[in-house]
């Protein structure tokens, strides 16, 4: 069965200049108008259809799988609920109660695909600035430590006793009681008592910029390191200082590269780079759980290698199902797949962005480094809001053109 697009959307950006920046990434942005009731009439010829056939191609397995996970959320909220009060073109929670029940009822992939063939129609999102960019993240495995020695010497800092969260952002409590926005990364000194163990100085330095991970100690224990809170300092990239530097090339400015020039030079060397990312990250030790899941995305949901992705936000809602249509040697060149927004990360900005999570471990790591590239993604959505979408701009929130022919 092949899908049909219906139409494309150019979101705007004007409205959004007053979301602020929390991790993680962001705080929630002011709530938008409402969207059109479903009588108002359509504004055009919107009913021009032309072919999808990314999806005869695409890899929807772990989408499915993904999709399932994020329905038994939106099933057990009030069907009244927008979806998401950011991105209210998303519908409400009983727009999408004929899809979620239908695959909590199917038990074969091939029958949750029919039925998402029939009861959702794929919306492409455009970027009326140009932009278009995914990329890849991973849940890193390290070695470590209960005590430091050796190569593990730098702490996996654990929730920090001293960190006060307020409405301009965390703040470090002093010890005599007055408040101060939180340190940057040179600065902070992690309580040993709170330390979840200790790892190589590159590992931690790496586990803190992909946000969560696995700790695995030598009797086999494994916990999962899940992001607890960051210091509130703006991300700065390392890769970007060391080419700056001049001591890296621009070929090099992989984490795969980055981690092998910090292997070669001193240790106060590696720590002045790490260092020229202010930010600092918290985290909370967890059970390891499932192993073939990862960690808890920002919607709540263990993300799925490759059917989760990262979104911002600000456009899009949690557990909204995309095809995106991309490549990277890591995916085995071009490639298109079913994928649902599950997360968020700070650098995660913009309609068409997305961040696709390939797995746990240092070969995921390695497919995830390779993923840097333009795409197109298609939201899929049920008939009842694409019928919605094709009557107005959502009070200038969504421009709605139609799809060439």
């Amino acid at each position: 069965m092949q899908f049909r697009t219906l139409l494309s959307l150019a979101f705007c950006s004007i409205v959004l200049s007053g979301c602020a920046s929390a991790p993680p990434p962001r705080q929630p942005g002011p709530v938008v108008a409402p969207a059109p009731p479903p009588e108002m009439a359509l504004p055009g010829t919107f009913d021009t259809y032309v072919d999808f056939p990314e999806w005869e191609q695409a890899k929807i397995g772990p989408g499915l799988r993904a999709l399932r996970r994020s329905c038994e959320t939106i099933l057990s909220r009030s069907a009244g609920e927008y979806l998401s009060p950011r991105a209210t073109w998303a519908g409400r929670v009983d727009d999408w109660l004929p899809l979620c029940g239908g695959l909590a009822q199917v038990a074969d992939a091939a029958t949750a695909q029919r039925l998402v063939e029939a009861l959702t129609v794929p919306v492409e999102i455009v970027d009326p600035a140009g932009g278009a960019r995914f990329t890849g993240y991973f849940e890193p495995m390290i070695e470590a430590r209960t005590r430091p020695g050796g190569s593990y010497t730098a702490p996996v800092p654990g929730p920090p006793s001293d960190m006060v969260q307020t409405e301009t952002g965390p703040m470090q409590r002093q010890t005599n009681g007055a408040l101060r926005p939180y340190p940057p990364r040179a600065e902070i000194r992690p309580e040993p008592r709170r330390v979840l163990g200790y790892a190589h100085p590159a590992d931690v330095f790496f586990l803190q910029i992909q946000g969560s991970g696995r700790l695995r100690f030598p009797n086999g224990h494994t916990v999962r390191a899940a992001y607890y809170a960051h210091n509130g300092q703006p991300f700065r990239s390392t890769a970007n200082w060391l080419i700056n530097q001049g001591k890296i090339s621009r070929g090099e400015a992989s984490m795969q590269g980055i981690r092998a020039w910090m292997d070669r030079v001193s240790p106060a060397e590696a720590r002045e780079a790490m260092n020229a990312n202010p930010r600092y990250v918290f985290f909370q030790e967890l059970p390891e759980g499932n192993p073939a899941l990862g960690p808890d995305g920002a919607a709540g949901i263990a993300l799925t290698p490759l059917g989760s992705m990262a979104v911002d936000p600000d456009y899009h809602a949690y557990g909204m199902p995309f095809l995106v249509s991309t490549t990277a040697p890591g995916l085995g060149g071009s490639w298109s797949g079913l994928l649902v927004a599950q997360d968020t990360g700070g650098a995660i900005t913009g309609p068409v962005r997305g961040d696709i999570y390939f797995g746990t471990g240092s070969d995921a790591g390695a497919r995830a480094g390779t993923m840097n590239a333009p795409g197109r993604m298609w939201a899929l959505v049920p008939r009842a809001v694409a019928d919605r979408l094709t009557q107005t701009e959502l009070a200038g929130f969504i421009g709605a053109v139609p799809v060439a022919p």
